[in-house]
């Protein structure tokens, strides 16, 4: 019945393609078009076929099967459903980024219930869903599960929250056909009802589950059962379970290759107990939690297998992090906090010739991660730059940087599509600011950069090195700035340059709303800026120069933060075919000109 039942919704979703014609256009057949876009997958190259005339345009909606909204007030369910009607694939983001970070308020928006009544209705085809920092309620669960869960192959609830164990329990029991849940970093409210234990029983396809940095306990005979009943397994993330106890599901999930968040919870025990620890055969990418050095060997025997590895949440100490890494040469991906030290890096950069993607966050001071090493510096940075020429992306929070370090970037990385450096406040003296000479050395440097952000201190950019952004940002289509320029001269010499940008994010940069009013109608790709901490005018009447036709305004007034100092006043700007909002809450102020009684 349920065979019959997709077969009927797959065959909905073709029906408009029959109304293609064989007459031509531009000497190619509508048949043959069709054929053809259905090899073109990038959305911008779509977007610009779509542009050709109106038969391509309609073609172009017919067989379009993937759309990224980045952000979901830029327009609205029936505007989609009418353009793609028979889409199979939706990702669908809400709050803006700087939620991850506790800047936005939690009540702000971003609800997924509307989205997820026009899918149930109207999306005959959709078979992959990714909601990202929305508002999901069980109720918008269960009506999605009701309308489309028969269809479901992969469902990713990212940085979600709004839903507990009730909404997945519905998932559990209707989605037969899943084979990817997907629910890391959301908030959900455990409420136990077994889910996990009706998902194992309901499901034999599922390939991907994941519900690391979750608060859900589930019971490790579950998993035990998910793997007898899902041969196909490929990759779990769970919550804080200890290895110990997954011994059963190891030497039964035999196709595993990805495995994340099993804890080492019982080291006041005997110093050898995890040394029997087994893991499957297939094993490439592993992320396991408070790992210190007496039990990083039950990693060794399967450490040159590995092509990712998570120690974000490792206690490792610098030498921890060298005699592990020397032990993984064929690592493309590596997670690690900046207590991995220079000499950590530069272990890496002599043994690890395949790096890819590579991304050092910020220690935690008070678990007592970093010793006197553990400090990243321009000379760690040099080192992977020199060493690991395939690098993609390079995410690090350094405590000192230098010209020399970027240049060395600049010169090496040719591969590099995505820079983000944080220079942390921790040591009074850098090495060498301003970094105006570096940041252009990098850019020009790496042709192929597409994302790029730069949090510096007051002094670390001066106007001459904001303008270098702005020149050598071809292709840059996302950018973080954090206390970079010094005058709005630097800040108007910034947005002539940067053709491709298509969303802004700055924090602490002091400009005022006039130049940031006249910035954004300079960048000529703009869709979205959001900006913390700038020169206010009086209720945000200069940024009044930016309005126009589809650009939404908000204003989040000064408020207090968690731990009592007040967070600066927020703009978010964006284009939008839905127009203004009509779920604000309390602490967003929308922005227009009868504000102040303009006509």
């Amino acid at each position: 019945m349920m065979e019959e039942s997709v077969a009927r919704e797959e065959e909905a979703g073709k029906m408009n393609n029959r109304n293609l014609s064989r007459a031509p256009s531009f000497g190619i057949s509508d048949i043959a078009l069709q054929w053809v876009m259905g090899y073109v997958d990038d959305p911008h190259d779509r977007s610009a076929i779509s542009l050709v005339c109106k038969k391509w345009k309609n073609i172009d909606a017919l067989t379009r099967k993937h759309v990224t909204i980045a952000l979901c007030y830029s327009t609205t369910p029936e505007r989609l459903r009418d353009r793609f009607p028979n889409l199979e694939s939706l990702e669908l983001k809400g709050k803006p980024r700087a939620s991850m970070f506790n800047l936005i308020p939690e009540n702000w928006g971003g609800y997924a219930g509307p989205w997820v009544r026009e899918i149930s209705n109207a999306f005959h085809c959709i078979k992959f869903l990714h909601f990202r920092r929305m508002i999901v309620l069980d109720e918008d669960i269960e009506v999605l599960v009701r309308g489309r869960g028969h269809m479901l192959q992969a469902l990713k609830l990212d940085k979600c929250s709004g839903f507990s164990t009730e909404g997945l329990l519905h998932i559990a029991r209707s989605c037969r056909c899943l084979r990817t849940l997907f629910l890391e970093e959301s908030y959900i409210t455990d409420k136990g009802n077994n889910w996990l234990h009706e998902l194992a029983q309901n499901n034999s396809v599922l390939e991907v589950l994941n519900f690391h940095m979750t608060d859900l306990n589930v019971n490790v005979k579950d998993l035990e059962l998910l793997a007898r009943n899902c041969p196909s397994l490929v990759s779990l993330k769970v919550s804080d379970s200890e290895i110990l106890d997954l011994d059963n599901f190891f030497r039964t999930a035999e196709k595993v290759e990805e495995f994340g968040g099993g804890s080492f919870n019982n080291q006041a025990g005997q110093t050898n107990q995890y040394e029997n620890v087994y893991f499957p055969p297939n094993l490439s990418a592993l992320g396991l939690i408070y790992m210190g050095t007496n039990e990083m060997s039950v990693i060794f025997p399967c450490a040159s297998s590995l092509r990712k590895l998570d120690l974000q949440y490792a206690f490792l100490d610098t030498e921890g992090h060298c005699q592990l890494i020397q032990r993984c040469p064929n690592l493309e991906v590596l997670e690690v906090r900046n207590v991995i030290g220079d000499r950590g890096l530069e272990i890496v950069a002599q043994h690890c010739k395949k790096l890819r993607r590579l991304r050092i966050e910020r220690g935690d001071d008070e678990q007592g991660l970093e010793d006197e090493q553990g400090m990243v510096s321009q000379r760690g940075i040099s080192a992977v730059a020199r060493g690991c020429l395939e690098l993609e992306k390079l995410a690090v929070y350094v405590s000192d940087i230098s010209n020399d370090a970027l240049v060395c970037i600049g010169t090496y990385s040719k591969n590099l599509c995505d820079f983000r450096l944080v220079l942390l406040d921790k040591e009074e003296r850098i090495t060498d600011l301003p970094l105006d000479n570096g940041v252009r050395a990098l850019l020009s440097g790496c042709e192929k950069l597409r994302r790029f952000a730069l949090y510096l201190r007051p002094g670390g950019l001066t106007d001459v090195g904001l303008g270098y952004i702005g020149k050598y940002s071809a292709n840059v289509r996302w950018m973080l700035l954090g206390y970079v320029g010094e005058t709005d001269s630097g800040f108007l010499e910034f947005s002539k340059g940067c053709p491709n940008l298509v969303k802004l994010e700055m924090r602490g940069c002091f400009f005022s709303e006039r130049a940031l009013a006249l910035a954004v109608l300079q960048l000529v790709s703009l869709r979205y800026i959001w900006v913390q901490g700038y020169k206010t005018s009086t209720a945000g009447r200069d940024l009044l120069l930016m309005v126009r036709p589809f650009w939404n305004i908000e204003i989040i007034p000064p408020r207090p933060a968690q731990d009592g100092v007040e967070q600066p006043s927020q703009i978010l700007a964006y284009y939008s075919l839905a127009g203004k909002r009509t779920d604000c809450c309390e602490t967003v102020v929308p922005l227009s000109p009868s504000l102040f009684g303009s006509p």
